[in-house]
């Protein structure tokens, strides 16, 4: 499939060597530097998802996909980071005009946080009093907003949304309103920042809130039309995609360098590594096809009528989970054949193989998505809020 044409992805495989330069050093400091942070915002990648009427990219999902791509081959850590931040644009398009331009107005302002309804919001008039705790807020030291996901609270009785289902809905916050909690001490995506953060009683408007479940978004634009968790799941894939091509690259090259200990042949002419390599080629492959398609059929359908079929929400909940599991698999065969070199810090491939067994633990991606779609494929009663 031909890559997008679109510029924030030329720029974003521009950047990418600069982030390998400084892999090390992100992941030393367990956070994407400011720098850093600043030149993917100076490039667009931050707004990709806000509304254009708000000076945002509102970017076709495949160019977003492409672009954190390109930067993971180069590190995940700001990949990751793009990833999360570029999604958070889609909340604008959920809210009044007015109240989003407060937020996102601003082309400077990096909004990030946690869809995952760890708080709870107490309903009061049009105040919203905001407590809990969220984990894996990622980039939260860029952010100067940050969203979570909240259960509202009516007279202290969790209030019923659509279906039955408690209403969960995103409350924007100030960054400097919130305490951060120093937790990011793990094995993969270590350079992304991802800290706890946390708010007591914080009171907030309540037009500073909406659920990607059941409003309808405000913004008329096809992106919008476009599942906001499949976008997210696929954004997540996508990252995990340029892991895996990073990680094949970097075995090449080492291969052609690289006589293994007790040989007289160089890696790269032994018959297994060049059979797995081109395994490895192939899976790869298959999977951003795989990805890509499914991405082109929810779009078309976003485009042509506004909505999106269940068939094909499903299909691309499906397609993001295999291509993180493909994408594992061709970083689990680079590391595995580079043997001991793979184990020092020196080798990017150790930074690799960790980053991508840390994306694998991710909910969207995880082992519950292959019972969603497999429900929706073989036709019974399913919760498809989430697809």
């Amino acid at each position: 499939m031909e890559s997008h044409a679109d510029s924030r992805v030329e720029t974003a495989r521009g950047l990418a060597p600069r982030l390998a330069e400084e892999a090390q050093a992100t992941e030393d400091a367990r956070r994407v530097s400011a720098e850093v942070s600043a030149s993917l915002g100076q490039a667009g990648l931050y707004r990709m998802c806000v509304p254009a009427g708000l000076g945002g990219g509102e970017a076709e999902p495949q160019a977003l996909i492409e672009a954190v791509e390109a930067l993971a081959v180069g590190d995940a850590a700001p990949a990751w980071c793009g990833a999360v931040c570029a999604t958070a644009g889609m909340l604008a398009a959920y809210l009044p005009e007015q109240v989003a331009a407060k937020v996102y107005g601003d082309g400077g302002a990096v909004v990030g946080g946690v869809f995952a309804p760890m708080g709870r919001a107490d309903a009061a008039d049009d105040t919203l009093a905001v407590t809990g705790r969220w984990r894996f807020a990622s980039n939260i030291e860029n952010c100067d907003w940050l969203l979570g996901g909240c259960v509202v609270l009516d007279d202290g009785v969790p209030r019923s949304g659509p279906g039955g289902r408690p209403d969960v809905r995103l409350v924007l916050m100030p960054r400097d309103a919130v305490e951060v909690h120093d937790t990011w001490s793990v094995s993969g995506l270590r350079g992304t920042g991802s800290h706890d953060f946390s708010v007591e009683g914080l009171e907030v408007p309540a037009e500073r809130s909406a659920s990607l479940i059941t409003d309808p978004p405000l913004a008329t634009g096809a992106l919008y039309a476009f599942p906001p968790f499949g976008l997210l799941a696929a954004s997540i894939a996508g990252v995990s995609l340029g892991i895996a091509r990073g990680a094949i690259d970097d075995l090449i090259e080492l291969a052609g360098g690289k006589t293994p200990a007790m040989s007289s042949r160089k890696l790269a002419e032994r018959s297994g590594t060049q059979a797995a390599v081109a395994v490895a080629e192939a899976r790869l492959r298959a999977a951003r096809a795989h990805l890509l398609d499914a991405i082109d059929i929810a779009w078309d359908e976003a485009q042509a009528t506004g909505e999106v079929s269940l068939g094909a929400r499903a299909g691309l909940r499906l397609a993001a989970t295999a291509s993180v599991e493909a994408a594992a698999a061709c970083v689990d065969d680079a590391y595995g054949l580079a043997g001991g070199s793979a184990i020092y810090e020196s080798s990017a491939l150790q930074r690799r193989f960790r980053d991508i067994h840390a994306a694998t633990q991710h909910m969207l991606v995880g082992p519950a998505t292959w019972e969603l779609a497999g429900r929706a494929l073989l036709g019974l009663e399913l919760d498809d809020s989430q697809l």
